[in-house]
């Protein structure tokens, strides 16, 4: 079964802003609810990079491990593909578009 969906914010930012958070694995501790525990190789968003994380549900920890797959910085848009417990596997296309100097909008589909 295949479930296709499209979550979109407008958010009080300049999108320089957010994309320096959506683009840098070392962040995604303050905006996902799971707690990283490892970024091979560190640094910024980059293809082939590879990140472990735990998230806590139902009284215990769950492993999570993305993949990135694809960054376009000069176009804001960064791939990734999460891997989640139960044999879970979500392909995720995230847009970060400026709507004016101090606002952008964030799809994540």
């Amino acid at each position: 079964m295949s479930v296709s969906v499209c979550p979109i914010a407008t958010i009080q930012a300049p999108a320089s802003q957010v994309w320096g958070f959506l683009a840098e694995p070392g962040y995604y501790g303050q905006w996902w609810d799971a707690q990283t525990l490892s970024i091979e190789p560190p640094g910024p968003a980059q293809a082939g990079q590879l990140i472990q994380a735990r998230s806590r549900a139902f009284g215990r920890d769950w492993r999570v491990h993305f993949a990135v797959e694809r960054v376009e910085a000069g176009k804001r848009q960064l791939d990734l593909t999460a891997h989640l417990p139960l044999g879970i596997t979500i392909h995720n296309h995230i847009t970060c578009t400026p709507l004016d100097d101090k606002t952008c909008r964030v799809a994540f589909g």
